[in-house]
């Protein structure tokens, strides 16, 4: 719930380095966020402990030589910690009894029983300029934890085409948090039921959980009886990430990963009951929480029930279906399935957004950016002229932005994995200027000779977003520069541009020739690739793919 504010600071301090000090599982959560540039475990429980381990921790951070702390934790021992640092500007809140040791103590707002947690740590950036409300949450894993992940899930029998639901039924804070297991299990398979046989889609279920939930866990998945997989006990925090995020649906009680699921916009749906859904619910995103209103204990903040634990009782199965089904069925149709009629789509669109329900895939290099054959550096990184505001023409006509980028330069060993994710941060927060957010980066780090099925033109980006973004290819277009583009775009039978902005230029592309694929549309600039999309969907409103195929293609 920090995490906003903390990607605040560095917002606030661009040309900072930022770093940050956690306790070990927190360090974990934060590793590869685009926000931090270092990371220091503090280790209460080992080398930190005691007040010697304090004073070993303060020389570490006093050889750091750094100018300012920012004090996102209350305690007192914070505070001494950064004091003992000989940190010059100690800033926090003025909380249990450490005013003397900051230098810029700030006074917290009285506390209304509605103000959430994330707004808390937000209000702390405010004399720093922060402003407005703050964002969702948000967190990153990299390329090769979803592939590890999953590898294991293939190993398991889940399949990357499978609808998976994520299903966390413990809670280490107590008992009095935990709905009722076999609740879970019946609410899996009505979901299973309704998705499986209306949808046509394969459910699989993945259950999670701390160790010491091992028990518990393989109890609800003997009940369940689609395809389950007992986690629980069984993952680091990263790969516990990584896992979250793969879900198309996360049912849980109010748990860690429960914002976790919530800062990958993972569709939750969290069961509370004796702690205050105002103050540490999901924020932002797609959540819905669900609870008996009706009960004059709750919330209480024990940790297990004195009576009858009925805040969690009269939680009803139908009550978290009815729940789960509004999160599932949200979005509009799945991918494998057309639920809406092609004469309806013109009636339900917005005129005011053509664009609503399409996504348009993009290329990097040579498309949004200068392309110098690898760029290994964020400052190497320059947007081509006029890609910010044709991006903000689409997407504020209802278009969903996917970049999908070869970057073997990874592979060959020119630039790492980190390199590529502080990039990346970089073309997002250039395209943030005119408020242009990416839905999705999806990047194939692999070298050509690896002949993976990720790398483009294979269409396994494309198959990812199809079922991690719920892409409709029949209302998708594909823009890039290069031949492997729009070859991709014809196996993947979605419309494409080619812009003449990359190396290649205005040259004829002898590749596609010699396949028979040609583009339905050639352009100079990704400005007239947006006019051209917006034409097309406003006067072809064709859902299904249009793909200009030459006779010798055909």
């Amino acid at each position: 719930m920090s995490e906003p504010a903390i990607s605040a600071v560095q917002r606030l301090f661009p040309g900072a380095d930022i770093t940050l000090l956690v306790k070990p599982a927190i360090a974990e959560l934060f590793a590869h966020h685009p926000a931090i540039h270092r990371l220091l475990v503090y280790d209460n429980q080992g080398r930190h402990a005691g007040l010697s381990g304090k004073w070993t921790l303060a020389r570490v951070l006093r050889r750091h030589r750094f100018d300012l702390a920012i004090l996102l934790q209350n305690a007192f021992e914070a505070g001494l910690l950064a004091f003992l640092a000989g940190i010059p500007r100690r800033y926090g809140y003025a909380t249990d009894g450490r005013t003397l040791l900051l230098t810029d103590p700030v006074a917290p707002a009285p506390r209304e029983p509605s103000h959430h947690q994330v707004n808390y740590y937000w209000d702390l950036m405010k004399p720093f300029g922060a402003e407005g409300l703050p964002p969702a949450p948000r967190l990153v894993v990299t390329r090769q934890e979803e592939l590890a992940l999953a590898a294991r899930l293939a190993d398991a029998g889940v399949a990357p085409s499978d609808l998976l639901i994520g299903v966390n039924p413990g809670s280490t804070y107590g008992g009095a948090k935990r709905w009722i297991p076999d609740r879970y299990a019946e609410a899996v398979n009505r979901l299973s039921e309704r998705y499986e046989h209306v949808r046509r889609t394969r459910i699989a279920v993945a259950i999670l959980g701390a160790r010491g939930e091992e028990s518990l866990g393989r109890s609800i998945a003997e009940r369940i009886r689609a395809k389950s997989v007992v986690c629980s006990g069984q993952t680091t925090v990263r790969e516990l990430m990584a896992l979250a995020k793969r879900c198309q649906l996360f049912l849980t009680n109010d748990t860690g990963p429960m914002h976790i699921a919530a800062a990958f916009n993972v569709p939750t749906v969290a069961v509370f009951g004796p702690t205050d859904w105002r103050t540490t619910a999901p924020f932002g995103g797609q959540f819905r929480v669900v609870r008996k209103k009706d009960v004059s204990c709750a919330p209480c903040l024990l940790r297990e029930c004195p009576i009858d634990h009925r805040c969690m009782t009269g939680v009803t199965v139908d009550d978290v279906y009815e729940a789960a089904t509004d999160q599932m069925d949200r979005d509009g149709p799945w991918p494998s399935v057309a639920v809406i009629p092609e004469s309806r789509n013109c009636e339900m669109s917005d005129a005011s957004q053509p664009l609503s329900g399409f996504t348009v895939f993009l290329d990097r290099d040579g498309t949004l950016n200068y392309d110098p054959g690898f760029v290994k550096t964020p400052d190497e990184l320059i947007l081509l002229p006029g890609v910010p505001e044709a991006l903000a023409r689409l997407q504020q006509a209802g278009a969903r932005l996917i970049v999908l980028t070869n970057q073997s330069g990874v592979g060959r060993g020119f630039f790492s994995l980190r390199d590529l994710e502080l990039i990346h941060a970089r073309l997002r927060e250039a395209l943030a200027c005119l408020q242009v957010s990416l839905d999705a980066i999806y990047f194939c780090p692999h070298h050509p000779r690896e002949d993976c099925p990720c790398r483009k033109p294979r269409r396994g980006m494309v198959d990812r977003a199809v079922v991690e973004r719920r892409v409709d290819l029949s209302r998708s277009y594909l823009i890039g520069d290069q031949a492997r583009d729009i070859e991709l775009a014809c196996l993947a039978g979605i419309r494409s541009v080619l812009v003449t902005t990359g190396p290649a230029g205005r040259q004829p592309l002898p590749e596609l020739e010699s396949k028979g694929i040609d583009p339905c549309r050639t352009v100079a600039s990704l400005a007239e690739a947006a006019d051209w999309i917006l034409e097309d969907a406003i006067t072809g409103r064709r859902p299904s793919a249009a793909l200009h195929i030459t006779p010798r293609h055909r």
